[in-house]
């Protein structure tokens, strides 16, 4: 899981949102294109290109506005901004497996949930050079049921996670490594590029910097 700083919404939703009367409340089936668009961009802008929960790079046309309270049990927080993120995967297709948002689904349990928009939601995991997710203390009980909810675990995460640490720490590397080099990589990859974004498994490849630091 990766720490999302939430900004503002887009105007157009606040002023969607806003034509509320006694005769017209907004909902979430109501809401449609360009507000709807705006939001989704507003999103991945915030979120620097980057899933919310897996860290991987957001496609155009294969993602989604993610609710982490989900609307059937938080009705009072389906158009509020603080509750939407943008997930991976549009849609669910056969043959790949489910994670992130998808995998969530209507599943919420508020003791054991690790919210994106936590200060430290990504201090409670670790991972392995070989791309496994693990909760940093093994007793742990919401790392681990966020990383089973939300399957971040699954070979096809671990693969990619592998492949982002390995361009990054290789042995020749980790065999001399100092604390100023793991730090400047942690800082390199904690900022956006020129284009406002962030590379894939950026928080991944800082938080192992940060454990080999520790």
């Amino acid at each position: 899981m990766r720490r999302i700083v939430k900004g503002k919404p887009p105007a157009s939703f606040i002023e969607w949102k806003g034509k509320a009367d006694a005769s017209w409340q907004p909902s979430w089936d109501g809401l449609q294109n360009p507000e709807k668009e705006d939001l989704r961009q507003a999103l991945l802008r915030e979120q620097g290109g980057l899933c919310c929960y897996c860290g991987c790079e957001l496609m155009e046309n294969d993602c989604h506005i993610e609710h982490f309270r989900p609307q059937a049990a938080y009705p009072d927080l389906v158009l509020a901004y603080e509750n939407l993120h943008l997930s991976c995967l549009g849609d669910a297709r056969p043959g790949v497996p489910l994670h992130c948002g998808h995998a969530k689904a209507d599943h919420f349990d508020e003791n054991k949930m690790i919210s994106p928009i936590e200060d430290d939601c990504e201090k409670h995991f670790a991972y392995t050079w070989t791309g496994e997710i693990v909760p940093r203390d093994k007793n742990d009980e919401k790392a681990d049921y966020m990383r089973e909810l939300l399957q971040l675990d699954i070979d096809l995460l671990r693969r990619q996670r592998a492949e982002a640490l390995g361009r990054v720490f290789d042995a020749d590397f980790l065999a001399g490594a100092t604390a100023d080099d793991l730090q400047k990589i942690r800082q390199a990859f904690c900022q956006r590029n020129d284009s406002g974004n962030f590379p894939p498994f950026a928080h991944v490849v800082a938080r192992f910097a940060e454990q080999l630091m520790e």
